[in-house]
């Protein structure tokens, strides 16, 4: 390591010819290490199957709930019990409502089991913003729907099994 503290011997400055190089190859060699640390992370994939629709025909119970979820042209979400259109407050208190009635059909909850337990099915249109449709499976949660499903098509041209 060179360090100049003034003129040589002679009197007469001179111009330094000589450069520094360590602190320059010691932050190039720490960039170098941390880029081949960090590279191997930052590119590694996790292998994910996503999985394909299959159509399954739906056993439509009469305690089931049908909603349709959709976006107006304002962007607002629009939710629909069968064909009538509610707004948050009114799908939470007709959801309890249906609960409710079911419950004491079946003689108390006592007699409610997973294959009585009504199910919400939810139609949600394909530009709809997610915040719509959560917000709708989070009110059908919060009434006490345990059973939140979806009803999508099936790929065109595909074949339909009948059971």
């Amino acid at each position: 390591m060179g360090m100049s503290v003034g003129p040589v011997e002679g009197g007469e400055e001179t111009a330094m010819s000589e450069i520094n190089v360590v602190p320059l190859t010691d932050v190039m060699l720490v960039l170098l290490i941390i880029f081949l640390i960090t590279v191997p992370v930052v590119i590694q994939t996790v292998p994910v199957r996503l999985p394909s629709v299959r159509f399954e025909p739906t056993t439509t119970k009469p305690e089931n709930v049908s909603l349709s979820v959709r976006a107006n042209d304002a962007g607002e979400c629009e939710i629909y019990w069968n064909l009538t259109k509610v707004n948050s407050e009114e799908l939470l208190n007709r959801a309890v409502t249906k609960l409710e009635a079911e419950i004491e059909r079946l003689g108390g909850v006592e007699n409610l089991t997973e294959e009585t337990m009504p199910e919400a099915h939810i139609r949600g249109d394909v530009d709809t913003p997610y915040r719509c449709i959560g917000g709708a499976i989070f009110t059908m949660q919060r009434a006490g729907f345990a059973r939140v499903g979806f009803i999508s098509e099936p790929p065109p041209g595909g074949p339909v099994q009948r059971l």
